[in-house]
């Protein structure tokens, strides 16, 4: 089977001997640069069309378009696009010749006087062309870009070079973990590091992925959630105030939300309950908005939604109530919550607590039509066994999920503290895990005999950056605002 694009690939490959005959290294060690694209647009805004300078740059990028038999190049760096005149009066001999062997890809430097044409294209006339990297392999179609969804994810580099809409959302994600690390920063939160690898997999339920250390000889497992290890520094007395930004992995399937590698902030605070960890949801998410779209206005999938704090607090049992007219804190038992969950078309397998029948029908009814921001409290204390039990409602934990468009984007709570209520609830997620139930929470003995040293009362908090950004850039995929996805072999 032939390659795709291998005669273009020949003509540039005999392109590269061509200059290797001419002494010229394809792929030379270091360029100096005094300019870029922008700094220049910026310098010379004021610049009349026509009008030329003394004032030389040096810069360097990748060639875009070639136009009048390469009289003019289009030369792309990271911060935008410049004009190139590559004219002979310019020219020594020894460029004319390089020149006439570069093609559209290959990275240069250039250095050369700052014009603008009598069009009002700002341009620079180069005097001198350095060959930076000669690319092989052609670049897909400008006009059309890269519009095969699986190629772009799978070739992030070349969604990179072609798709400005790609580079922004990244660079939009970038700004968006920024202004949440300064703002916690200045409200004297300590940024920490804990471990990805775990020899038990602890801190929400979910299947984890399992690898085996060698030299040790034990299985260990990439983390699930870092919040059993940062719970660990509270007690401690490292800080108050603590937070991590880094990736979790979970066994999972993949969906348009889900990927197994995704990216969380998760933070603790101490002395404070749930209800703190709520405006500090909005504080951020509010944050990120200004920094992503410059307010907190924006839409999604076409939905106006509003991230202007505060947002309003809705219980799950409340919720759940108003769509199907069932109040489920009337119902007694797992027995009657379940027959209630299968009649409301909840996904019901048998076996589930009345917390869980809630949840499911929570999940299957209410959740989708959550687009405004909202908070939801009263989650059960059966689905909750790192949160506090409610000071009213022992049936209940002290927790809280922020919905926005209908997705979890946030999960806090009154965190347990109590290690012997704490036991019990890894005991009781044992036994579920007993009876099949894959997900549950193994009894991680070491956190325990950390309690029993004593843990303050505490917020505990967790926001999912991928499905944030997803949210602020309009993205209708999780893969497009990770730069490398997880995917299936070619």
């Amino acid at each position: 089977m032939k390659e795709e694009g291998g005669d273009l690939r020949a003509i540039r490959l005999e392109k590269r001997r061509r200059l290797e005959a001419l002494g010229i290294n394809p792929h030379p060690y270091a360029f100096a640069r005094s300019a870029c694209a922008a700094l220049l647009e910026a310098r010379f805004k004021d610049l009349p069309a026509g009008a030329a300078t003394e004032e030389e740059a040096a810069l360097a990028g990748r060639i875009r378009a070639m136009r009048n038999s390469s009289l003019f190049l289009d030369l792309h760096d990271a911060s935008g696009k410049i004009q190139i005149f590559c004219h002979k009066d310019h020219l020594s001999e020894e460029h004319l010749g390089l020149l006439r062997l570069l093609d559209i890809g290959d990275i240069i430097g250039v250095k050369g006087r700052i014009r603008r044409t009598p069009r009002g294209e700002l341009t620079v006339d180069a005097s001198e062309l350095t060959l930076l990297a000669k690319a092989l392999r052609p670049l897909p179609e400008k006009f059309h870009g890269l519009t095969d969804i699986e190629l772009r994810h799978r070739e992030r580099h070349l969604d990179l070079i072609i798709n400005k809409a790609s580079r922004e959302t990244f660079l939009c994600r970038s700004r968006v973990v920024a202004a949440m690390r300064a703002h916690l920063a200045a409200k004297g939160y300590l940024e920490v590091e804990t471990p990805m690898l775990h020899t038990i997999p602890g801190g929400a339920s979910a299947k984890p992925f399992i690898t085996h250390h060698n030299a040790l000889d034990i299985d260990l497992y990439l983390r699930i959630a870092p919040e059993l290890h940062l719970k660990r520094l509270l007690v401690g007395g490292l800080s108050d105030r603590l937070f991590e930004i880094n990736r979790c992995f979970r066994n999972e399937g993949l969906s348009p939300r889900h990927n197994p590698e995704f990216t969380s902030l998760e933070l603790y605070e101490s002395y404070v309950d749930y209800e703190a960890m709520m405006g500090l949801v909005e504080t951020l998410i509010a944050e990120a908005a200004r920094a992503a779209v410059g307010g907190t206005s924006l839409s999604y999938g076409g939905v106006s939604i509003e991230l202007e704090p505060p947002w309003p607090r809705r219980s799950m049992a409340e919720l759940v109530a108003k769509e199907t007219g069932v109040d489920f804190l009337a119902l007694e038992g797992g027995e009657s919550a379940r027959s209630a969950a299968e009649e409301l078309g909840a996904r019901i397998e048998g076996r589930e607590s009345w917390g869980e029948a809630l949840e499911a029908v929570f999940a299957a009814r209410v959740e989708d039509r959550l687009l405004a921001p909202v908070h939801v409290t009263g989650f059960p204390r059966d689905i909750s066994p790192l949160a506090k039990a409610d000071r009213k409602d022992p049936r209940l934990a002290e927790r809280f999920e922020t919905f926005i468009y209908g997705w979890e984007i946030a999960n806090a709570f009154s965190e347990l503290t109590d290690p012997l209520d704490q036991r019990e609830r890894f005991e009781e997620q044992m036994r579920a895990r007993a009876l099949g139930d894959e997900e549950a929470q193994l009894l991680d003995e070491d956190y325990v005999r950390a309690l029993e040293y004593g843990l303050p009362p505490c917020g505990g908090l967790g926001i999912g950056i991928d499905r944030l950004v997803m949210l602020l850039t309009d993205s209708p995929s999780i893969r497009d605002v990770i730069l490398f996805p997880t995917l299936r072999p070619r």
